[in-house]
C-alpha cells in the first residue's frame, strides 16, 4: 500500500514577522513546498496586524491544502505587553488553522531545536542550517520562515511517536 502524503503547516508567530512554512512528506521523505513570513509594519495598529496574520494564513492553508497545522508553544517573557501581543497573534493564528478544519499541534521551542539539532539549547543558526539539511534547499531561509519550517519537521518527527508520547493538540 502506498504511503500518504502529509502536509504540514508550521507556524512561527509574532506581531510584525511571523514565519510560515508548509511541509510534504512522504515516509521519510521531506520537501518545502512553501515558506516566509507575514510582515506588519510597526505603525500598523494592532487590530490589523493581527486580521493580516489572520487572513494571510487563511489564504496559504487555501492554496497549499495542509494535512495539519504545527505552531510553536509559548516562551516566557518578563515583558507582560510583549507576552499579551505574542499571544493575540497566536490566538489568531490558531484561529484561522480552526477555522479551515486543521488540526493543531504546539511544539515546546526547546523541543523543536532538539527535534532538528540534538539539544534545545541550539541557535537559531543551528537551527536553520539543519533545515537547509533536511529539506535539501538550495538557501537558507530568513529566521522566522526556517523557524516555522523547523516546527513542521519537528511535528513530522512526532508523528512517528507513539500516540502518548506526541505534543499536545489544541
Amino acid at each position: 500500500m502506498p504511503r500518504e502524503i502529509i502536509k504540514i503547516l508550521g507556524i512561527d508567530t509574532s506581531l510584525r514577522s511571523t514565519g510560515v512554512g508548509v511541509i510534504e512528506a512522504h515516509g521519510s521523505a521531506l520537501r518545502a513546498v512553501a515558506y516566509g513570513r507575514i510582515q506588519n509594519k510597526p505603525k500598523v495598529p494592532l487590530s490589523l496586524c493581527l486580521e493580516n496574520i489572520f487572513n494571510s494564513i487563511t489564504d496559504l492553508i487555501d492554496e497549499h491544502q495542509p494535512t495539519c497545522a504545527s505552531i510553536e508553544g509559548i516562551f516566557f517573557s518578563k515583558n507582560a505587553n510583549t507576552a499579551m501581543i505574542l499571544g493575540q497573534a497566536r490566538g489568531v493564528a490558531i484561529a484561522a488553522c480552526a477555522r479551515k478544519g486543521l488540526e493543531i499541534t504546539v511544539h515546546a521551542p526547546r523541543k523543536v531545536k532538539s527535534a532538528l539539532v540534538g539539544t534545545g539549547a541550539a541557535s537559531k543558526d543551528q537551527v536553520a542550517k539543519m533545515v537547509v539539511r533536511l529539506l535539501n534547499l538550495s538557501e537558507q531561509p530568513q529566521e522566522d520562515a526556517a523557524d516555522a519550517l523547523a516546527i513542521a519537521i519537528c511535528h513530522h518527527h512526532q508523528l512517528s511517536l507513539p500516540e502518548e508520547l506526541r505534543a499536545k493538540k489544541i
